[in-house]
């Protein structure tokens, strides 16, 4: 598109210095992608997917991995378009306003703090069932402090040592496929070979549907990527393309491994879907109870000790996330400056990642030590991020569909508004499927958002002598 980039550093204005050192792979991208969203992610909710969809599981995941194409494809467009740390709030700026991109950045940075937060108590929790003398706070405090040192030593060497825990997770998933197979092999299914795609009950497409809001937020943090474009390889031309390309094997990849594991689990399962119905208090606990029953309590722990060390890590790349866009905010002057400072030595932004490292502590400290914390965390961690993807949406339609003018082709109107707008309309649907009380804390953030914007606009105002930007 002629003139695109020059159009892009327009709206973007002067905040658009860098800082961030370009070391990262294709390889080390999708690490970061994978360890935050983690191979095992449907392990935890399985059993409550499996009573909500009837017992198609593996289908849900089919149709959430397509469901979630449509945030990547947006994700990559952008990505090309401006190439920068912060995502979505660099892209909001880009396609709709310096406003819209503000409340994006403020959005998402509520899913980055508390994803992470999520992690660590998992980890927490994992860690004190092995270790029962010590509390789980005090685990979890540990966990933080652990990675938070690992991200401070640079991004290459974090990168390195989660690739060596994904490794393992991925080893993990493995022995459980293998024990799995020789399992289903030898004494054959609990459930009919493709029950796992047309269910243990009547089929019902809503039920499908019901599931799928849930199941897409197993894929977050896939978007976490993104963050990254201003320390890829390649340049600023090449970048760009690894970037996009990692998001989506990142996706592609988690897609195959939900399906196949959820696909296993629900043929070694001697629990149907109407009695995990039935009752709720063992839904948790669903894959870990098929698991020990079919093979045996050996994998089960070992399955729960990978998850411990796994969500720790998870956490990792949560943290670096949301650092890099705190550091894009502050050096946009849109959070205060001093967060905008990398260290010369590692090319880490150290500031951001310890305010970060900070809050998400707080805040899973809080859930440790609170008597229904973790069930109150769970509950609003998602709300931001599926805002967030919202806006990354409106941003396609925005910056190539009306800046752009009139479309150049039938496929420049599916690609800018067709394609934007189901995107557009599944993240909506999630959002209307969570509970009341995230929709009060995203609606707090939100109000929050918008005061903070009020009062960074009457501050530039003053200091230029003219009106508020746009």
């Amino acid at each position: 598109m002629p003139g695109a980039r020059s159009r892009t550093a327009s709206i973007l204005g002067a905040g658009t210095g860098g800082g961030l050192r370009r070391s990262l792979t294709l390889r080390d991208l999708i690490v970061y992608g994978l360890l935050f969203i983690a191979p095992m992610a449907p392990v935890g909710i399985y059993g409550a997917l499996d009573a909500r969809s009837r017992g198609v599981v593996p289908l849900v995941y089919v149709v959430a991995t397509l469901a979630m194409s449509f945030t990547a494809y947006s994700y990559a467009r952008m990505i090309h378009t401006v190439p920068q740390a912060g995502s979505v709030y660099a892209y909001a700026r880009a396609g709709l306003g310096h406003g819209a991109g503000f409340v994006a950045g403020w959005m998402m940075m509520l899913d980055y703090l508390l994803i992470p937060a999520v992690a660590y108590l998992f980890s927490g929790i994992a860690m004190a069932q092995l270790v029962p003398e010590v509390d789980q706070w005090i685990w979890t405090a540990i966990a933080v402090v652990v990675t938070t040192a690992l991200n401070l030593s640079g991004v290459r060497r974090a990168a390195l040592v989660g690739f060596l825990v994904l490794a393992m997770e991925i080893v993990v998933l493995l022995v459980f496929v293998a024990a799995a197979l020789v399992v289903l092999a030898q004494d054959g299914p609990e459930r009919g070979w493709l029950s796992p795609l047309t269910g243990d009950q009547s089929f019902s497409l809503t039920a499908l549907l019901s599931a799928v809001s849930v199941a897409v937020l197993s894929f977050l943090g896939f978007d976490a990527i993104a963050n990254f474009s201003e320390e890829a390889l390649g340049g600023k031309e090449g970048a760009p393309s690894m970037v996009a390309r990692a998001l989506v094997w990142c996706l592609i990849a988690t897609g195959v491994l939900f399906v196949v594991q959820t696909y296993l689990a629900a043929l070694l399962s001697d629990e149907s879907s109407r009695h995990l119905a039935d009752d709720p208090a063992a839904q948790g606990a669903a894959f870990y109870t098929a698991v020990e029953s079919a093979v045996g309590g050996w994998l089960k722990t070992t399955v729960a000790v990978s998850k411990a060390i796994g969500a720790a890590f998870a956490a990792l790349a949560g943290q670096a996330a949301a650092s890099r866009l705190l550091f894009a905010m502050a050096r946009d002057g849109r959070l205060p400056r001093v967060l905008g400072v990398v260290s010369p030595r590692t090319g880490v932004p150290w500031r951001a990642l310890l305010l970060s490292a900070v809050l998400t502590m707080g805040a899973a400290v809080w859930a440790a030590r609170a008597a229904e914390g973790l069930d109150r965390l769970v509950s609003i961690v998602d709300i931001g991020a599926l805002f967030a993807f919202g806006m990354l949406h409106l941003s396609v339609m925005g910056y190539y569909g009306l800046r752009r003018g009139a479309p150049e082709h039938r496929m420049s109107v599916l690609r800018d508004w067709v394609v934007p707008l189901v995107g557009l309309a599944i993240i909506v649907a999630v959002i209307v499927t969570a509970n009341r009380e995230a929709h009060w804390v995203g609606l707090v953030w939100l109000a929050l958002a918008l005061l903070a914007l009020l009062v960074l606009r009457r501050r530039d105002a003053a200091a230029d002598g003219r009106g508020p930007d746009h």
